[in-house]
C-alpha cells in the first residue's frame, strides 16, 4: 500500500539528520543577503559598506555568503550602479592596499544585481539561490532581506517573499526594516498587522540606527558592569535631570517632502531619543544580553511614562524652511509651513525610581553644532569651605557630578563615555580604553580633565554594528512590535495637539542666540526668552504682552477680565488666592471645584509655583467633572490635577475629593450610585452645598463642565451630580449639575485661545438657553459670575 505522506516525512527526517551532521562537523552553511533598494542613497552611503564589513569579519570563520542587490531599476542600469558602489568600498585602516583590493574583488564576485518587480522575479531569485547552494555542495543556513525601501512598498514585498522566496526547512529568515514605522499610532498598528500576516515576530528586525551607535550600545553594558556604584545613584534621590540631545547643523533642504510629512518629533524624538530614554530609565535586567528581558523592562518604562500635553513641548522652525518647501514642493508664494524643525520635550517617568526627575529630549536642524549626547546630571548637596581654585577634580564633592554618553561629533568628535572623577572610576567592557582629550577642551562648563574619559579602541559605523547583530540573530538592538506601538501610543496625543501650533522661527546656525533656550516649571516647558507679539500687524515696533494691561469690562451682564494669556492667568490665580484667604477667614475652610481639560493647566502651574501664601492646608479640592476612566488614566481630569497641581502643593490627602467614577471595578455604572455618593459627600462637607469658588471652561459648542447641548440630565432638576454623555470620547462623564454650580458664592469661567472666538461671540448674544448652550445657564443665585478671556478668545 502506497503511503506518500510517510515517505515524505521520512525524507525530511533524513535530510534534517544529514544537516545536523554537517553542522556538527563545523561547516557554517550558506547565507544569502538580499538588499532591496540596493541603488538608493542609504544603500550607497552605509548598507553596502556594512555588508562588506560583515564579509570581512565572518568569511574567515567558515561562513559562506552571496550578496544580491535588488531594485526596480532595469538590470543593465542597476548592474552599473551597483558596480560603482562596490568599487568605492573601503577597508579598515589596518588592511594594506593590496590586501584591500583582493578582498574587494572577492566581495564583488559574490555580489550580483537583480531587478525585482513581480512575484515571478522573486520566484526566480529563489531558484537562483537554491541552485547556487546546491552547486557549491552546501546547506542553506538562512536568508537576510534588508528593506531599504519606502514603507508603502513593505506589504507587497513581504507578500512576494513569503509566497515565493522563503528558505526551506531548517533555514532561518531575517527581514530587516527601516523607519519610518508609521506616522501615528493607528498607521503603525496597520503596518504591524500587515507585516505580521507574512512574518513571525522573531523574523523581523526593525532598525533604529542609533541603537548601533557605540556610545548608545554601551548604556546597558555600562550600567551592568557598574551596578554596585550606580545602584545608589541611578534614581530620583540623586539624579537632578537627564538630557537626551541630538543637534544637527544641516537643514532639511532636499528632504522637505519627507520633513513636511514627519517633522522633527516623528523623525528623531519618537524613535531615536525615546529608545535611548528607555535604556537609561529601565530597571536593569539580570541578563542585559537577553532580548526578551530587555523588551520586558522597556515596556515597563512605557507603562510608567506620564502622558504628554501641549505644554510639554516647545517648537521651532528655521527661517528658510518655508521657502525651501515652496521651492521644492511647488507651493504657492504665500505658503507658510507649520512643520517643526526643532523641538524640546519634557518627559516624566512616574515610577518609584524616577518620579519627579525631568527627562529633557531635544533635537533640531540648522543649529549651532552637530552633536549628540545623553547627560545624567546628579544632584549636588555639598558645601565646600575652600575656594574653587582649591577643588580637586577627584575629591571635591562641590564639582558637578555627571555621567555622559557622548554619541558622536561635537567637541569630542566621536563616541565616548565620561564619568566625573568625583563619582567613581568606571569599569567598561573589552574594546574600550581610557583616553585623554585635546588639551584645554571643556565640556558642559568643565575642563575635560574633570572626567574619566573612555573611547572605543576601534570606531565602527552604526550600520556595520547592526548588520553584524542581524547576522548573529541578536534582537536586543532592534525595535520589537510591542515597543514600537507603545512609543506611538505615547507620542500620538502630543502630535495631534501640536498639529496647528505655529513654531517659533529662528535664524539657523549660531545666530539664534538664546532664542531657543527653554526652561521647565510645574511639568511644562516654555521658551526662556519671550518673543514680541503684535496685536494688529503693521509697521513699527510690535507691542509686547506687558504693553497691554488687564482690561475690565462686562460680558453677559457679568464682570469680564481680559488680557494676554500670561497676564490673564496671573490675574485669575491672584483672584483664586484672594477668595481662598477670605473663605478661610470666614469659615476656616476653602472649597474649590475645578474643571478639567487643557485650559486650567496653566492656572494650576501658576498656583503651584508662584503662590506660596495660599492656604492649601485649609483647602478642599473638588472636581467639576470627570471622564469615566480610571483615575490613573492620562485622560482623567484628576490625573491632570495630580500632575500639574497636587504633587507640587501640600493639600492634606483627606481634603482631595476625586469623583467616584470607578467603583466596584466598574466605570460609571448607574447601579453603583457614584453620582449620588459624590452629592452626599458635598452635602456633608460643604455648607449648603455652596462652593466658595467654581472654575469652569467653555467648549466650542457652548458646553461647560460635562454638560452638553441637549443633555437629558444636569441642566435642571434636583440631582446635584449627574452622569452625562459627551459627543466625543471618552463619551461617558460625571458632572456637577447647573443647579449645584449656581449655588456657588463665586463662579469663574476661563476662556482661552483663538478657537473660542466664535462661541464667545455667539454666547455674548444669546439669552438663557441652557439646552442649546449650557454655559448660558450659569447664573449663580446669590453669588458672582466672572468671565476671564484672553485677547485671542475675545478679539480673535
Amino acid at each position: 500500500m502506497r503511503r506518500p505522506g510517510f515517505w515524505r516525512m521520512l525524507l525530511v527526517a533524513v535530510c534534517m539528520a544529514l544537516l545536523g551532521c554537517l553542522r556538527a562537523q563545523g561547516l557554517q552553511g550558506h547565507v544569502s543577503v538580499v538588499l532591496l533598494g540596493a541603488t538608493g542613497d542609504l544603500a550607497k552611503k552605509y548598507l553596502w559598506q556594512g555588508l562588506f564589513q560583515l564579509y570581512l569579519e565572518e568569511a574567515g570563520k567558515g561562513h559562506n555568503f552571496s550578496f544580491h542587490g535588488a531594485a526596480l531599476t532595469a538590470t543593465e542600469q542597476g548592474q552599473e550602479v551597483v558596480a560603482k558602489i562596490l568599487e568605492a568600498l573601503s577597508c579598515p585602516k589596518d588592511v594594506t592596499p593590496d590586501r584591500c583590493t583582493e578582498l574587494k574583488g572577492q566581495f564583488q564576485r559574490l555580489s550580483q544585481y537583480h531587478q525585482l518587480k513581480t512575484t515571478e522575479d522573486y520566484a526566480a531569485l529563489n531558484k537562483d539561490i537554491e541552485a547556487l547552494v546546491q552547486r557549491q555542495g552546501l546547506w542553506e543556513a538562512g536568508r537576510i532581506f534588508y528593506f531599504s525601501v519606502p514603507p508603502f512598498a513593505y506589504a507587497d514585498i513581504a507578500r512576494s517573499i513569503n509566497g515565493s522566496c522563503r528558505p526551506g526547512p531548517g533555514a532561518w529568515l531575517r527581514v530587516v526594516l527601516e523607519k519610518p514605522f508609521g506616522h501615528n499610532h493607528q498607521s503603525a498598528q496597520q503596518l504591524a498587522a500587515d507585516l505580521g500576516s507574512f512574518f513571525h515576530e522573531e523574523e523581523m528586525y526593525r532598525v533604529d540606527h542609533y541603537l548601533g551607535k557605540q556610545a548608545v550600545a554601551q548604556i546597558l553594558p555600562f550600567r551592568d558592569q557598574n551596578r554596585k556604584a550606580l545602584d545608589g545613584l541611578w534614581s530620583r534621590h540623586h539624579v537632578e535631570r537627564v538630557e537626551i540631545v541630538l543637534k544637527e547643523t544641516v537643514d532639511a533642504e532636499g528632504r522637505t517632502s519627507f520633513y513636511e510629512e514627519y517633522g522633527v518629533i516623528r523623525d528623531v524624538l519618537q524613535n531615536h531619543l525615546t529608545e535611548i530614554l528607555t535604556l537609561v530609565a529601565m530597571e536593569l535586567p539580570f541578563d542585559v544580553g537577553s532580548s526578551e528581558a530587555v523588551l520586558r523592562h522597556k515596556l515597563q518604562v512605557f507603562q510608567a511614562l506620564r502622558g504628554l500635553r501641549r505644554g510639554s513641548a516647545v517648537l521651532g522652525q528655521y527661517q528658510a524652511y518655508s521657502e525651501q518647501v515652496r521651492r521644492e514642493l511647488h507651493k504657492p508664494a504665500g505658503f507658510l509651513s507649520l512643520t517643526p524643525t526643532f523641538a524640546g520635550v519634557l518627559v516624566h517617568v512616574d515610577n518609584l525610581r524616577w518620579e519627579g526627575v525631568p527627562f529633557l529630549l531635544m533635537s533640531g536642524k540648522a543649529l549651532d553644532e552637530r552633536a549628540g549626547y545623553v547627560r545624567v546630571l546628579l544632584r549636588n548637596r555639598a558645601c565646600c569651605v575652600q575656594s574653587e581654585a582649591r577643588w580637586a577634580a577627584e575629591q571635591s564633592a562641590c564639582l558637578p557630578r555627571q555621567v555622559v554618553f557622548h554619541i558622536g561629533h561635537g567637541a569630542l568628535g566621536g563616541p565616548a563615555v565620561l564619568v566625573s572623577r568625583n563619582l567613581f572610576r568606571p569599569a567598561l567592557p573589552r574594546g574600550w580604553e581610557e583616553a585623554a582629550g585635546p588639551p584645554g577642551l571643556r565640556l558642559f562648563g568643565r575642563p575635560l580633565s574633570d572626567f574619566h574619559v573612555y573611547r572605543p579602541e576601534r570606531e565602527q559605523d552604526a550600520y556595520s554594528v547592526l548588520i553584524s547583530r542581524i547576522f548573529h540573530g541578536r534582537k536586543d538592538s532592534f525595535i520589537a512590535t510591542e515597543s514600537l506601538l507603545a512609543s506611538w501610543a505615547f507620542w500620538t496625543p502630543l502630535l495631534d495637539s501640536l498639529a496647528r501650533e505655529a513654531p517659533r522661527l529662528y535664524p539657523g546656525g549660531a545666530d539664534h542666540g538664546h532664542l531657543l533656550d527653554f526652561e521647565f516649571s510645574g511639568g511644562q516647558l516654555s521658551f526662556s526668552v519671550q518673543q514680541a507679539e503684535q496685536l494688529v500687524p503693521g509697521p513699527g515696533s510690535a507691542p509686547t504682552p506687558s504693553d497691554f494691561q488687564v482690561l475690565k469690562a462686562t460680558y453677559r451682564d457679568g464682570p469680564l477680565v481680559t488680557a494676554w494669556a500670561e497676564e490673564l492667568i496671573a490675574k485669575l490665580a491672584g483672584d483664586v488666592e484672594a477668595a481662598a484667604v477670605r473663605a478661610v477667614r470666614r469659615s476656616g475652610q476653602f472649597h474649590l471645584a475645578l474643571s478639567g481639560g487643557s485650559s486650567p493647566v496653566a492656572l494650576f502651574q501658576q498656583l503651584a509655583m508662584g503662590h506660596y501664601a495660599f492656604p492649601w492646608a485649609r483647602t478642599h479640592l473638588w472636581l467639576v467633572d470627570e471622564r469615566c476612566v480610571p483615575l490613573w488614566d492620562p485622560e482623567s481630569n484628576f490625573q491632570g490635577l495630580q500632575t500639574h497641581l497636587l504633587q507640587h502643593v501640600r493639600v492634606p490627602h483627606y481634603n482631595v475629593h476625586p469623583m467616584p467614577v470607578h467603583r466596584h471595578r466598574r466605570l460609571c455604572a448607574e447601579e453603583d450610585r457614584g453620582a449620588e455618593a459624590y452629592a452626599e459627600d458635598i452635602a456633608a462637607l460643604v455648607a449648603n452645598s455652596s462652593f466658595d469658588l467654581v472654575l469652569l471652561g467653555m467648549g466650542a459648542d457652548g458646553h461647560t463642565a460635562s454638560l452638553f447641548p441637549q443633555s437629558p440630565a444636569g441642566l435642571e432638576g434636583e440631582p446635584l451630580v449627574v452622569l452625562t454623555e459627551s459627543p466625543s470620547g471618552p463619551r461617558r462623564r460625571m458632572s456637577l449639575s447647573l443647579p449645584l454650580i449656581n449655588r456657588a458664592r463665586r463662579v469663574a469661567v476661563l476662556v482661552m485661545g483663538r478657537l473660542k472666538r466664535e462661541i464667545a461671540l455667539l454666547v455674548s448674544r444669546v439669552g438663557h438657553e441652557p439646552r442649546k448652550w449650557p454655559i448660558s445657564g450659569v447664573r449663580p443665585a446669590s453669588g458672582q459670575l466672572v468671565w476671564y478671556m484672553d485677547y485671542e478668545a475675545f478679539l480673535g
